[in-house]
């Protein structure tokens, strides 16, 4: 028998073949029985004909219960009628564990709350879409380590624990470490990138990120996954760069690669195909401008609100990257624009369709007295950051980098609405369990 994989049915055209997994659905027709099965890649129709099976084969099948696991034993072939045009004429099945009548699958075909699937998070994400959403998010992390390995840069893993806030003490989970007092869960990995930027010019860290926000809103996360790139000797400018030429990457491989899991998303892949470089740049000046055409009473100086994104990124219809952004609405470490020293070298990129922004980035203070002059400003602790002032003492060059937040790109890809079906187990200020 060959090895065998739902998503490669096409290739086994004519073959017998195993297949391994479960049973998504059960249908009858008189003497014909139609399951669907499903082995993680795909879902696949199978045909079981009463007069060409054993008596046995034909009990095991007509008494399969959702989800029971089998290894099922047929011929591939082309029917265009057949979800993904093949189906599996089947000529012997092995049950490995018959799911018990009295103790159901507890996700059946009829319509679930979200309440209740979320708290069935274990065996929701074995349904159709929740698959699909799944191995796009596979996809979508492969393009991004590929892309950056491709580019020289070089993975440098930052600690989950730290001993400071990196993006505002308001919103850090607090621990007690041993006898050193308070640590946190880390906000973002890059003030240590940073460090591993200066000793190898081109860096990246890829790993879970804690933001303690009390909001509830579609976009946010407790814990999320993030991607930071880090470049010595970089501008504003060379990171706006960086920033469309991975997002088109990270588009580009899904549409390749990923078209049936679009397909069940019902994803219109149109507007993905339109993502492509040069995105619409505008500064916030300019943005503030089309918001007060609106309506806004937005005043300058205050950073973008979610419904400010979202306006700004329905003008376009791809990816818009706003920058230059007030320094007091930014963190303390932006470097400011020499030319207009109120306003930091700073850029957010907001994806379409109102899924707000998926990059945060900027260049980083590489002068030392005004990188203390900042920590002083925020309050911050001087013992705490006396590492991240040494990269400024020791051959300090301009540099700077950004977060992509794998959760939000994934829900704009996909196309969905809310980032909690874009993790396997979401944490949210309301939910941690499973």
């Amino acid at each position: 028998m060959s090895e065998f994989t739902i998503a490669q049915a096409a290739r086994f055209q004519g073959q017998q073949v195993t297949l391994r997994g479960w049973l998504y659905n059960l249908r009858e027709s008189g003497k014909l029985l139609f399951p669907q099965f499903r082995d993680g890649t795909g879902i696949m129709q199978a045909v079981v004909s009463k007069a060409d099976v054993s008596s046995e084969v034909w009990e095991r099948a007509t008494t399969l219960t959702q989800e029971s696991s089998v290894i099922a034993h047929g011929t591939v072939r082309a029917d265009k009628r057949a979800p993904g045009g093949y189906e599996l004429v089947l000529n012997d099945l092995t049950v490995v564990q018959r799911v018990p009548t009295d103790q159901p699958y507890p996700i059946s075909p009829k319509e679930h709350g979200v309440d209740f699937l979320m708290s069935q998070r274990h065996l929701w994400m074995r349904s159709a879409k929740q698959s699909a959403l799944l191995r796009l998010r596979h996809e979508v992390i492969a393009a991004i380590r590929d892309f950056f390995d491709s580019n020289g840069f070089i993975l440098t893993d930052a600690p989950i624990l730290t001993p400071a806030a990196c993006e505002g003490t308001t919103t850090l989970f607090e621990l007690d470490y041993f006898d050193l007092g308070p640590a946190y869960l880390t906000q973002s990995g890059q003030l240590y990138i940073e460090a591993t930027a200066a000793a190898l010019g081109k860096v990246y860290c890829f790993g879970p990120t804690f933001r303690a926000e009390k909001s509830k809103t579609r976009r946010h996360l407790t814990e999320f996954w993030m991607v930071e790139p880090e470049l010595s000797f970089a501008t504003l400018d060379d990171l706006m760069k960086l920033g469309e030429d991975l997002v088109t990457h990270i588009v580009a491989r899904v549409l390749e690669r990923r078209r049936p899991e679009l397909e069940t998303l019902e994803r219109d892949t149109s507007k993905l195909e339109n993502v492509r470089p040069p995105f619409h740049r505008l500064s916030y000046d300019d943005a503030l401008k089309l918001l007060h055409q609106k309506g806004s009473q937005l005043p300058w100086g205050e950073d973008l609100s979610g419904a400010d994104e979202t306006f700004i990124s329905q003008q376009f219809d791809k990816p818009v990257i706003v920058h230059r952004y007030p320094a007091k609405a930014k963190a303390f470490y932006m470097e400011p624009d020499p030319e207009r020293p109120e306003l930091a070298l700073c850029m957010d990129m907001l994806a379409p369709d109102g899924y707000g922004e998926i990059i945060g980035g900027s260049q980083r203070i590489d002068s030392y007295d005004l990188l203390l002059k900042r920590l002083r400003e925020n309050n911050l602790p001087e013992d705490a950051f006396q590492w991240y002032l040494d990269l400024r003492r020791y051959g300090s060059v301009p540099h700077g980098g950004f977060g992509l937040g794998v959760e939000r790109t994934v829900a704009w890809i996909a196309g969905i609405s809310h980032i909690r079906e874009t993790i396997p187990f979401p944490r949210m200020i309301y939910r941690i369990y499973p």
